[in-house]
């Protein structure tokens, strides 16, 4: 392995070669931390490079492992964590101005301390949208993260800076948050697996809120092996978070191969087959067709379902912010300032009656996962836009780019399902994602269609050539 490049390295071979001896955890994150230094300041990824702190820690790694103590899953992998959890020492800015000026966190989030138990190394902090409520990866206040595979486009958001750092090779995997599409976003625009796992099932104690009763944490990476490997070591209950379930860890690596004989998989039409560009249902009908898969299934209401996210996340997210907004308004990013005051004048019935029609949703969903094991659908509604881009055109009409980068995420997450977005190169130009939908707790079943999937060559997330 001695010429490896460890700094491109998957998670998987680098926690196998630093098992055994190989290579130093210490070789790999110089390596990582050198190609950061480089290519970072194209893809403005990082908000915090943490140098001092990852070389200490792989150096008690390797000590640990030549006293002979056992290596953990992830020895000596870099990775990095979107700027909403808290990392010790520095202050959780979630993006924003404001909370620049809020006290260092005293500990990690638990989601960073449980990768770093399993032997994984910290290399810094991620670049994201203002709190969060972003498609882009665009911020006035750090600049935006760029997209790898074309500098000129959006690496989507709100966890921009999480696909620009796994799709630029900078760090194999990645933290990041998915509220209403902010993992699966930029993993499609970015060309990177992404993992948003059922509602509850890894802990969000020590992360910056912004919508709670849609909030995930989950995992970004270059193959589907890396992202069930963080995922395992993820899981877990935490009694610091209320809403954690009290599920013990259900490991997904063991089955990752088992292949998709026994697996009923369906496409979602209606709602889910119209409203983008025809490359985005390319993809799907290249997934599915990879999976002879020849079933389709209508998710009822999507598009009241969209409605209904759009309610509660602009309820709850003016609900959060009530105190900034009054006494610093002139410190949010205007588009994100603009939002969440229509949020706070929203009438109380309007967001009562959209939880009601959730729990009838979430029914009726979970009525389709009796006949079906995956369900296929778009990530976005089209390619990359470029960076800045205001509108775009989807089925001949204008519309904003921002309102509507997520039209096919949120419905998805409004009840909290598992999802493993997977990325599909059709041609030469930038890649697209499809969303494989499990039932809940199985993210085990997405996490084997996309294995499946990878391993006859359908989708794949190679590391993005830049100079």
């Amino acid at each position: 392995m001695s010429g490896l490049d460890w700094s491109t390295a998957p998670a998987a071979t680098v926690a196998g070669a630093v098992a055994d001896g190989s290579v130093s955890a210490r070789t790999v994150v110089s390596a990582a931390l050198d190609r950061i230094a480089r290519i970072d300041p194209a893809v403005n990824a990082f908000t915090d490079v943490l140098a001092e702190r990852a070389l200490a820690r792989a150096d008690r790694l390797d000590m640990a492992h030549s006293r002979g103590e056992a290596a953990g899953p992830l020895a000596g992998v870099p990775f990095a964590a979107k700027n909403l959890f808290d990392v010790a020492g520095l202050p959780t800015r979630a993006g924003s101005r404001i909370n620049r000026e809020r006290a260092p966190a005293e500990h990690d989030a638990t989601l960073i301390a449980r990768m770093e138990a399993a032997g994984a190394i910290l290399v810094g902090a991620l670049a994201m949208g203002e709190y969060a409520y972003d498609f882009t990866g665009e911020n006035v206040h750090d600049g935006n993260t760029r997209n790898p595979y074309d500098l000129s486009r959006m690496s989507g958001g709100s966890s921009g800076g999480s696909g620009g750092a796994v799709a630029a090779g900078l760090v194999p995997l990645a933290l990041a948050s998915d509220t209403n599409g902010s993992i699966r976003v930029p993993s499609a625009f970015c060309g990177c697996f992404g993992l948003k796992p059922t509602y509850g099932r890894l802990s969000r104690a020590g992360s910056f809120p912004f919508v709670g009763s849609l909030d995930h944490l989950g995992p970004m990476a270059r193959s589907t092996r890396d992202l069930a490997l963080a995922y395992d070591a993820m899981q877990g209950p935490d009694p610091a978070d209320p809403v954690a379930a009290a599920r013990a860890a259900e490991p997904t690596c063991p089955g990752l191969d088992g292949g998709v004989g026994d697996l009923r998989i369906a496409v979602a039409g209606g709602y889910f087959a119209s409203g983008g560009d025809a490359e985005a249902f390319a993809a799907v009908a290249t997934v599915a067709e990879a999976l002879v898969c020849t079933r389709t299934v209508v998710i009822p209401e999507a598009a009241r379902a969209r409605a209904s996210a759009y309610l509660i996340t602009a309820a709850e997210g003016a609900a959060l912010h009530l105190d900034r907004l009054r006494e610093r308004a002139g410190d949010f990013d205007p588009a994100v300032r603009d939002r969440l005051i229509a949020g706070a004048m929203l009438p109380a019935s309007f967001v009562e009656r959209a939880q009601r029609f959730r729990r009838w949703y979430r029914a009726a969903v979970l009525d389709l996962f009796r006949e079906v094991d995956v369900i296929l659908a778009p990530s976005t509604p089209c390619r990359a836009p470029h960076s800045g881009q205001a509108t775009f055109v989807l089925d001949g009409i204008e519309l904003p780019v921002r309102a509507n980068i997520g039209l096919f995420t949120q419905p998805i997450s409004f009840i909290g399902l598992p999802v493993v977005a997977v990325p599909v190169w059709l041609d030469a130009g930038l890649p697209l994602g499809v969303q494989v939908i499990a039932a809940p707790w199985r993210e085990d079943v997405a996490l084997r269609v996309a294995r499946h999937l990878e391993r006859v060559g359908v989708v794949r997330a190679p590391v993005a050539d830049l100079p």
